[in-house]
């Protein structure tokens, strides 16, 4: 983790001190004041509901180096943190003084960064690119939902100061987003994973997506400049229609060379004939650049798997991974939870754990799955609704809904208000019969009603937006 005198946190943040030893060594950084341990670095941020200032006192006693504030001072704070030998400074913008502090740290650490956007499939890409890298380096990585303004620095600054390698995924919701988290980040190697619909409703269409996410570019040194050791890459999907706007428009312009994964001869990094085994594992042929081949598989479910894991392949191969590992790493991956995870319920039923989060591209895949798996009872469907559409919500919805009905589950469940019924209104008008179609509001009226009714030779798919909550009915079926 970061350890920094108090004494150099000004000329790195441009935050203004009020108190402090200048001498003293803060270690680690927090933003809630209950994680405070001796030395640690408090930053407090203001909030609609609750405000990280009127908790500097709490941080103070519980041993803090250093409380960063959005506002002045009391004479009684800055009292307390004089006998505690505590520094007090201030920041206009704590988002910033992040930012600021974790980019000052991750230069002195000189490890190499990986940045990974996209609009899907970023944590897979995360979770098997660690594996791989993992084999021959010490690697750091976003954990949980750490890739805001505020996750990313976090995670940065609890980097071990051995670190080799950091993997850090960048999420976004408004433009700009990616590009400060790049500046901060200054990644050698990023990847896009693809263009979807996700916060489509937030920045109105693909292209304004593709420009945001197109941003991780800002913080990359130019390919001419051997950075740390390597040369910057952006590794794109060959077959992504946005791919030749991203290069033309942002990679060449910043001297950043790109490299392409997909399914073409085309590709540097390819898979061919990808095909599923019984239980829904992908095997494909992995083709490189220089035209070494080899035959392999993916401990993942779903072919939605493949492009995250050439994705990491590329990389890893970059950094001297040795294609035996990449196979050997390749055949026993693993990916976060409830990520298009096969569980086997209480009373013997499987389900496709893919409660996570949803757009409707990984809708699409999930219902490929689940149409693919061999299933000797009924194939059911439990779809909830998708967050962050806009004014396209209910167009994407019905997208999903008809695409639904065309893999002809035995049992469509929609749950949410409004956007399940334009579901489930769409897989109607697309045939699926009427009784295969229902309709619940909320996951605890989905519990009630269908956690004892599945039978033992069932395949369920359980998909949809966080803030649905289907993860509670996976847990209480399994």
């Amino acid at each position: 983790m970061i350890e920094i005198a108090v004494k150099y946190l000004e000329n790195v943040t441009g935050a203004k001190p009020w108190t402090g030893n200048a001498d003293r060594v803060c270690r680690g950084c927090v933003i809630d004041s209950r994680q405070v341990e001796t030395d640690s670095i408090f930053v407090a941020f203001p909030g609609e509901r609750v405000d990280g200032n009127d908790y500097a006192s709490q941080a103070i006693e519980a041993g803090a180096a250093c409380v960063v504030l959005t506002r002045e001072p009391s004479r009684e704070l800055i009292r307390q943190a004089d006998d505690h030998e505590c520094a007090i400074f201030t920041a206009d913008d704590a988002t910033e003084f992040l930012l600021r502090l974790a980019q000052g740290y991750r230069a002195r650490m000189r490890c190499t960064v990986v940045g990974i956007t996209g609009s899907i499939g970023k944590t897979t890409t995360k979770d098997v690119l660690c594996a791989l890298l993992a084999t021959r380096y010490r690697v750091h990585a976003t954990r949980g939902n750490y890739n805001s303004l505020i996750g990313m620095p976090l995670t940065i600054l609890a980097a071990p100061r051995n670190t080799q390698i950091m993997v850090l995924e960048m999420g976004m919701d408004s433009p700009g987003q990616i590009e400060r988290l790049s500046r901060c980040a200054q990644p050698t190697y990023s990847i896009i994973t693809k263009i979807g619909t996700s916060h489509i409703g937030l920045l109105g269409s693909r292209e304004n997506i593709a420009r945001a996410k197109a941003e991780i570019v800002c913080g990359m040194a130019p390919s001419s400049v051997n950075f740390e050791g390597h040369h910057s890459k952006l590794i794109l999907n060959g077959e992504d229609e946005f791919t030749p706007f991203i290069t033309s428009a942002f990679a060449k312009p910043a001297g950043v060379d790109v490299v392409l994964c997909g399914t073409s001869a085309d590709d540097d990094v390819s898979a061919t004939n990808i095909e599923l085994d019984q239980n829904g594992s992908p095997v494909f042929d992995l083709m490189f650049a220089n035209g070494a081949q080899f035959k392999t598989k993916l401990g993942i479910t779903g072919k939605q798997a493949v492009p995250n894991a050439l994705y990491a392949a590329a990389v890893a191969s970059e950094l001297g991974i040795p294609q035996f590992t990449i196979d050997e790493v390749f055949r026993e991956a693993q990916i976060t939870g409830h990520r298009q995870e096969v569980r086997l319920a209480a009373n013997g039923a499987r389900v496709i754990d893919d409660s996570y989060n949803a757009s409707p591209e990984s809708m699409a895949a999930g219902l490929d799955l689940l149409s693919t798996l061999p299933c000797r009872g009924a194939r059911v469907a439990i779809l909830g609704e998708m967050g962050e559409l806009g004014d396209e919500a209910p167009r994407l919805h019905q997208l999903v809904g008809a695409y639904a009905a065309s893999k002809k589950p035995g049992l469509l469940i929609c749950v949410g208000d409004e956007n399940a019924r334009q579901m489930a209104s769409a897989a109607r008008l697309m045939g699926m019969d009427e009784d295969s179609i229902q309709v619940v509001t909320d996951c605890d009226k989905l519990i009630a009603r269908y956690s004892h009714v599945l039978a033992p030779t069932d395949l369920v798919l359980v998909k949809g937006s966080r803030f649905v909550g289907l993860d509670r009915f996976v847990e209480e079926v399994c």
